[in-house]
């Protein structure tokens, strides 16, 4: 099994690293209210998720 023959530096380890970029949540307008909601979850403004009520607000 092939090994490194020499450490890799800090720098260039954190260089490799500096990709690992989170994205903020998509966002999505809710089919009831209009108001922006996280995608797959009910709205917490009026309660719906596909077109449905599912929760008392």
């Amino acid at each position: 099994m092939p090994v490194p023959k020499r450490k890799k530096s800090r720098a260039r380890t954190r260089m490799r690293r500096s990709m690992w970029k989170t994205t903020a949540a998509d966002l999505a307008s809710c089919s009831q209210c209009g108001q922006p909601k996280l995608q797959h979850i009910a709205c917490p403004n009026c309660g719906t998720y596909n077109k449905r009520q599912v929760l008392e607000v």
